[in-house]
């Protein structure tokens, strides 16, 4: 090519010399002219400009924001109303300490598998009679714990046998697109699909809250979650009768 010092050697298959584009007059102009077209008529990706929604979830007492940074224990996830892409299972851990479940609240993918370990000096028994996921891990000691793979979709309350205020819960999602507040309430989901859907948002202690939204949408968005539930709710044991500790029995404790 002009400029260049190559040496004379045969030209790559199925490349055009400059002598043969002399043969047809105006050719590179035709060309320009054939790929705007084409950049006309082609679809634009779905994933060309990923989608993003930002906001604040504000758990509410009597009108008033509750103190404590409970705000952190709720899950904001968007549907597409397309459906959303396939999403890989995870993996996640609730570790009992202290006589509580840390974190109180997981949200995984259907297929996810979640862990129990116990950081404490006690046994515990975890276990959930949740219709579409029930389980039952049996008393164990202080160590790794135990998993549970959870292949169906929907709200998992999870208790220990042992401790009746033990309480946590692992929501199983058909969708990618989650997050958890933070403890002032902010929370942000990035790379979404752009297009119509609805922003739900869940938290133990509130009624369930949505709202369809076509994206990309440009104001943050306020969740106000008026406060109408225990922190930790009633509850049986995993037998369905009352705990041992509530009738004063001190196993295991």
């Amino acid at each position: 090519m002009p400029g260049t010092n190559r040496p004379s050697t045969p030209a790559p298959p199925r490349r055009v010399q400059p002598r043969d584009r002399r043969r047809v007059p105006g050719a590179p102009g035709l060309a320009a002219a054939c790929a705007a077209l084409a950049a006309l008529a082609a679809p634009a990706s779905p994933h060309a400009a990923p989608a993003s929604l930002t906001g604040t979830v504000q758990l509410l007492t009597e009108g008033r924001a509750l103190p404590g940074g409970e705000a952190r224990d709720a899950v904001v996830y968007w549907v597409p109303d397309r459906g959303a892409a396939a999403a890989a299972p995870r993996t996640a851990e609730i570790v009992m300490r202290g006589k509580e479940f840390l974190p109180r609240v997981v949200a995984v993918t259907r297929g996810s598998t979640v862990r129990f370990p116990n950081a404490d000096p006690i046994l515990h028994n975890v276990f959930s009679v949740s219709p579409e996921n029930p389980f039952d891990l049996g008393l164990y000691r202080s160590g790794p714990g135990k998993a549970v793979c959870f292949d169906a979709t929907g709200l998992v309350r999870v208790f220990c046998n042992v401790h009746h205020a033990m309480a946590a819960y692992v929501l199983v999602l058909d969708t990618p697109h989650f997050s958890a507040p933070g403890a002032d309430g902010g929370f942000a989901l990035a790379d979404l699909p752009e297009g119509p859907g609805t922003l739900h948002v869940w938290h133990a202690r509130c009624e369930p809250w949505s709202v369809g939204l076509t994206l990309p949408a440009v104001d943050p968005v306020v969740v106000p979650l008026p406060v109408t539930r225990r922190r930790v709710p009633p509850h049986l044991d995993k037998t369905g009768r009352p705990y041992r500790e509530s009738r004063g029995d001190q196993t295991y404790r």
